[in-house]
């Protein structure tokens, strides 16, 4: 298992160089001259002395190395990459690593318990389906998990904040930010932290909806698939209960899809969701993104799809080493073969 880990990890360097030079390439097929929305050319900002505001212009793309050629400018963004130095903002010259760590932190909580909502909602649905197929509550589940997974994420939150979030309807939730106005930083740790909970808790549920049907029927789909199996029937023959045949026999072998999909979730702990953050003015990595593709920020545009796809990498890391404890033959082929 050390030298497949090794061999991976290995395998992540010419990897990630392809990531980097399609992350580079895709924000520069982006319209727009990020030089002429700093210098204010052809908007609001526009300068009086037309001369001046070309010069200013002049001097931003010098300054961002945006007047060299493609493959300059790739190097030089790319070589800082392996020490964390993604570059500055063009709109405000802060380090984008700096920018990024300071959102990361709301992102990465609303993402880490989005996950664990997730699995811990649709792994008990999905067996329980899987044990009980076409059973009344099977069938209910079913359907209320699809109408949810075919509602649009955007349309859900929107409407809770219209009715859950208003005085005009129900006041529950809050409807945005953070904190409460009243929190201020001799606040104690408790209460501030409570406040945080309670402002996060509907974000929360809006990133995890949509994932619950899908999760549950690839459960679902995956424990039919083994039930099936003659070890099942066997373990049944010897007068085992079904309990124990479903949750020690069945289970195990199937969670390998389950841990599969793993690796796709890993890129919402910094990429988080633009939606969410957008809707809830939530302070994350998804509502920098989005301000940064309109800003025409380049350089936080590519930190932020380059950290994301490095975690998709150790995502499936991750989830290959899952196999091997999830089922020890999957490193034993690996070891002989």
């Amino acid at each position: 298992m050390g030298t497949y880990i090794l061999k991976r990890v290995l395998l992540f360097i010419p990897t990630l160089l392809a990531i980097t030079i399609v992350t580079f390439l895709i924000s520069r097929l982006a319209p727009g001259d990020p030089a002429e929305l700093i210098g204010g050319q052809g908007g609001e900002n526009q300068m009086a002395n037309r001369e001046k505001t070309l010069e200013n212009i002049k001097k931003i793309r010098e300054q961002w190395h945006l007047d060299e050629p493609l493959p300059v400018q790739y190097y030089l963004w790319a070589k800082g990459i392996f020490t964390l130095d993604f570059g500055k903002s063009l709109k405000d010259n802060q380090p984008v690593i700096d920018k990024i760590a300071e959102r990361i932190p709301v992102t990465f909580i609303i993402g880490f318990f989005s996950i664990l909502l997730t699995y811990a909602i649709s792994i008990p649905i999905g067996i329980y389906s899987a044990a009980r197929p076409g059973s009344w509550l099977d069938r209910f589940l079913s359907t209320s998990l699809f109408a949810m997974y075919s509602l649009p994420q955007f349309w859900i939150a929107t409407l809770a904040v219209i009715f859950i979030c208003s005085r005009e309807y129900v006041m529950i939730f809050p409807e945005a930010g953070l904190h409460a106005s009243t929190i201020t930083p001799d606040t104690p740790f408790f209460e501030w932290l409570v406040d945080s909970a309670w402002h996060l808790i509907l974000p929360i549920l809006m990133f995890t909806f949509p994932s619950l049907a899908y999760i549950s029927r690839q459960m679902r789909g995956a424990m039919l698939e083994v039930i099936r199996q003659d070890y099942i029937r066997t373990a049944r023959s010897k007068g085992l209960s079904e309990k124990v045949v479903v949750l020690r026999h069945a289970l195990r072998n199937s969670l390998i899809p389950i841990i599969t999909l793993i690796s796709g979730l890993f890129p919402a702990l910094v990429g988080g969701s633009i939606i969410v953050e957008s809707i809830f003015s939530i302070p994350g990595t998804g509502l920098l993104a989005f301000n940064a593709l309109n800003e025409r920020d380049y350089t936080i545009i590519m930190g932020e799809l380059t950290m994301s796809a490095v975690l998709t990498m150790f995502g499936v890391l991750f989830s290959d080493i899952m196999y091997s404890v999830v089922d020890p033959r999957i490193a034993f082929e690996r070891k002989n073969s």
